[in-house]
């Protein structure tokens, strides 16, 4: 913890152990809100890793984590096809 205070860093990752049962352990549910509200009260930003499933991101994104990645969003890809790929959330607005 004493990192967070000591690095210049912008963004805190919530590892994707934590992530994976975050709707069935209550131990990781409660380390996943930490990390947000630490992250939002510190002015970082916040991303999940490991996504899997719409019930994952929907969660994350309810409690102020508004950056994730994992299999639910792409599976992994050539560097080409991802240049081609528009932002999700882009292509809303």
């Amino acid at each position: 913890m004493n990192y967070l205070k000591t690095f210049p860093i912008d963004q805190l990752k919530i590892d994707q152990s934590f992530v994976l049962d975050v709707l069935e352990d209550p131990n990781d549910e409660a380390i996943v809100n930490a990390i947000i509200v630490i992250a939002q009260k510190l002015n970082l930003k916040v991303i999940a890793e490991g996504v899997e499933t719409q019930g994952q991101a929907k969660y994350l994104l309810q409690q102020g984590c508004e950056l994730a990645q994992g299999f639910f969003y792409y599976k992994p890809m050539p560097i080409d096809d991802i240049k081609r790929l528009k932002s999700p959330l882009r292509s809303q607005h």
